[in-house]
């Protein structure tokens, strides 16, 4: 026979549990189908009423025999000889012989028969055996984690779990008492398990047990209904499912059970919130800025979500504006604009492909003139687009590759000018840990779930530089109030830089930010791709993001952050002053104290006048289903009410604005000053059926 320390080390639960960084239990997953065994417990978290009530039924002289009882093997031949019934429902076999007949599978029976008598001899032998090598603690201890209960449950663990949700430490008598009536036979009705429950209660003679009436209650209450599920650890089952491998696997990953429960809390708190906003769905990743540890891993909120086993940490979704510093980043690193750096928020139509874009702000308005840093921290979106075609939409789709962003598969032209407002989708830990190489000084490491992943090698997407600026924008209050005011979810008491993104429709609102240790992502939508009702990365994730913020720094002194070298720090101002005048970073060399701006009139102190509607190369399509005599277009323009518009050498109106009967045909439209002096000349087409002469 095995001894009993081959046994312990050979025992495979059902089970495969994932540990958190300190070995505490933070996911569960089932990994075989036929039987439902849980980990090894000793006897000593064993309830001791459980151990006396087992003993009394099934084995009396268990502490005085060696393997066999005599004298039970003479009463059961007896009863028997003489076909007596009734009497106390132990049979002869003895704890330790049905021990040896679950660790020898010879001594299993065939299907629907009982043993052979050499099965029994050589099972009363392999008992004997087991007691002069093994104690009884651990034979009794083996017993009741091997034994078969009722159904799938195998040992008093997963039995104990199973019908009782308790562990086998807390199991009282009444439980206990019918577990061990279960031992005669698993499948037993409750009303029969019930009565043989109660005929070991009047072979202990023990006033503490309960009543057969009770008895018979207590035992339809359990096991009329299916044996509950026994409830997996619903802190990281996405995690599970993906490390997890084998039954019996522990695995000790870089998590934190704590935070993983504050991050789960957190987000299940405030997506019920917003009830009434058609939002179901969203998680959550935390990581390490030193190591690359993945400390919280939150892949859905199972209280309000359809789809719970859906992993929104690795699901593809649209960012929205969230890669824009990576954008800025690299033409700031590129030295191609600076956080002063003047871009224009007006509207603009970019001819693709595909047709006109157009892009829009987030809250349908255009602020003129702004610096980058105001339009990265506002997320205003015109000033992207421009910034995008100042570096390139190819430069741009390698730099989010280099950043770690491998969902991006396509080339440039794919993806056009929509690239700088998150047309691409990507994966929640991928972008976080994008925004960790910002907050390391652009250098990008890859994250881990266990001390042994493996490590790729570290690259440079952003120079210190560039990454310190950045981080300075997203941390400015400042600069982002013109979008979001001075007291909006981003605000945090330790030092901290963060970006928000909606994707089209509201289907998708992110919240991304880092301090000096940790790097804190969340995702809020549904799974299945409804658009969410009046909820933005401001309303929907940045509540999240920021109670995960201030729980992970709570107690922790705000550290100085370190000016990399190569940095100049400087007062600058405006001309004409369409900022207020502040302290500014450059990169060495690129700094200047006074920005012009190039369309302005210094004798006037007025912006030069300019068409805002068409731009130049505009086209513009006739309606067939709008009669002729319908349609209308108007011009629009930034300056005095004294403007004139001249079309194709004609003059069409005057002022700001001017509406014109669209006709087919390529047009030049001049936009003049009240002495016909030329302010902006620019070209457009009309497409669509010619108007016959005479109208």
């Amino acid at each position: 026979m095995p001894s009993y320390a081959k046994v312990r080390a050979d025992y495979v639960p059902s089970e495969a549990w994932l540990l958190d960084r300190n070995g505490k239990v933070i996911g569960e997953r089932r990994m075989n189908p036929h039987i439902r065994r849980l980990q090894w417990v000793t006897l000593d978290d064993i309830s001791q009423a459980t151990q006396n009530i087992l003993l009394a039924s099934e084995d009396r002289r268990f502490y005085w025999h060696s393997g066999i009882d005599w004298l039970a093997l003479a009463g059961a031949a007896w009863q028997n000889l003489w076909h007596r019934r009734g009497g106390h429902p132990r049979g002869a076999s003895t704890l330790t012989m049905q021990l040896a007949g679950f660790l020898d599978p010879a001594l299993q029976p065939k299907r629907g028969r009982h043993r052979s008598w050499a099965q029994k001899w050589r099972q009363m032998a392999e008992a004997h055996a087991l007691e002069q090598t093994w104690s009884k603690h651990e034979i009794l201890e083996a017993y009741l984690n091997l034994t078969p209960f009722r159904g799938e449950f195998t040992g008093i663990h997963a039995a104990a779990m199973g019908l009782f949700d308790k562990q086998p430490s807390a199991l009282t008598r009444p439980e206990s008492l019918l577990l061990v009536a279960l031992l005669k036979g698993t499948e037993a009705s409750p009303r029969v398990a019930a009565r043989r429950a109660c005929v070991i209660v009047h072979a202990m003679h023990d006033a503490n047990n309960p009543s057969c009436a009770e008895l018979r209650e207590f035992a339809l209450s359990t096991l009329a209904v299916p044996p509950q599920a026994i409830r997996d650890s619903d802190l990281a089952p996405q995690l599970a499912r993906r490390l997890l491998t084998h039954a019996g696997q522990r695995l000790k990953t870089t998590l934190s059970v704590e935070l993983q429960r504050f991050a789960t809390q957190s987000l299940a708190s405030h997506l019920a919130s917003l009830k009434g906003r058609e939002v179901k769905d969203g998680a959550v990743v935390v990581l390490d800025n030193a190591t690359g540890d993945v400390l919280a891993y939150v892949g859905s909120n199972r209280g309000t979500s359809d789809s719970p086993d859906v992993d929104g940490v690795m699901a593809l979704r649209q960012p929205g504006s969230s890669l824009k510093p990576f954008l800025y980043g690299m033409a700031i690193n590129r030295k191609l604009l600076t956080a002063a750096s003047i871009l224009d928020d007006s509207p603009v139509e970019l001819a693709t492909p595909n047709g006109l874009y157009i892009p829009q702000d987030y809250d349908k308005d255009f602020k003129g003139p702004v610096s980058v840093r105001t339009a990265l921290a506002s997320s205003l979106n015109v000033p992207a687009v421009r910034a995008l075609g100042i570096v390139g939409v190819e430069s741009f789709v390698q730099k989010l590759r280099q950043a770690g962003l491998k969902t991006l598969t396509e080339d440039g032209d794919f993806y056009g000018f929509g690239l700088a407002l998150g047309a691409p989708d990507v994966r929640l830990i991928q972008l976080t840990n994008a925004y960790r190489a910002l907050a390391n000084g652009g250098m990008w490491h890859s994250y881990r779930f266990t001390t042994s992943d493996p490590k790729a090698k570290p690259r440079r997407i952003l120079s210190p530089q560039a990454a310190f600026i950045i981080a300075s924008i997203l941390s400015d209050t400042n600069a982002r109030a013109t979008t979001f005011g001075f007291d909006s979810p981003l605000e945090t008491r330790p030092w901290t830089a963060v970006k928000t993104g909606t994707s089209k429709d509201m289907r998708d609102n992110w919240c991304i930010g880092f301090s000096d240790r940790y790097t804190v992502g969340v995702w809020v939508g549904n799974f299945g791709g409804q658009p969410m009702r009046d909820v933005s990365g401001i309303t929907g994730a940045a509540p999240v993001w920021r109670d995960i913020m201030e729980y992970l720094h709570k107690g922790l002194r705000a550290l100085p952050r370190k000016v990399p070298p190569g940095l100049v720090h400087m007062k600058i101002s405006y001309v004409p002053p369409v900022e207020a005048p502040r302290m500014e970073w450059f990169i060495k060399g690129t700094g200047e104290h006074v920005i012009r701006l190039a369309a302005y009139e210094d004798s006037t102190r007025k912006y030069l006048p300019r068409i805002l509607y068409p731009t130049d190369g505009t086209i513009i399509a006739v309606d067939p289903d709008i009669p002729p005599a319908h349609q209308r277009v108007q011009f629009s323009a930034r300056g005095s009410a004294t403007l004139k518009w001249v079309l194709d050498g004609k003059t069409v109106g005057h002022g700001r604005t001017a509406w014109w009967r669209p006709r087919a045909g390529h047009h030049i439209l001049v936009l003049a000053d009240h002495a016909g002096k030329l302010l902006q000349k620019i070209k457009f087409e009309v497409r669509g059926r010619p108007e016959r002469p005479g109208g």
